[in-house]
């Protein structure tokens, strides 16, 4: 059974940073994508960044580039999303996601003006 589980959010001021875990277990053969997504109040789901394997590749929505990194330590089967200069807007849960499909619960973060 595949579990992810994310941590690292909280309530920042605007400005401000943190960075997100994404823990995954079970079975992880084949996993060569892994996500994270956001889902503000109110509004769809978006693709916030994504990683291959090994950190070969990454994508960023434009709305976060620049200040958001996304990065992987596979030896701990875990992505990060390090967020800086956060806005009010990134106000969100936060999701991490593979490839398969499969999604953790969410880390609520939360940006004050």
């Amino acid at each position: 059974q595949v579990q992810l589980v994310e941590s690292g959010g909280g309530s920042v001021q605007a400005g401000g940073s943190l960075r997100l875990s994404c823990v995954s277990s079970g079975t992880l053969f084949g996993i060569n994508v892994m996500a994270w997504y956001r889902q503000a109040p109110g509004k769809q789901r978006e693709l916030v960044a994504t990683i291959t394997r090994g950190g070969t590749s990454t994508t960023y929505a434009d709305s976060v580039k620049g200040r958001f990194t996304i990065s992987s330590d596979n030896s701990k089967d875990t992505v990060y999303l390090q967020m800086t200069n956060l806005k009010f807007e990134d106000t969100a849960v936060y999701y991490c996601k593979n490839e398969n499909n499969y999604w953790g619960r969410g880390t609520q973060v939360t940006v004050s003006s």
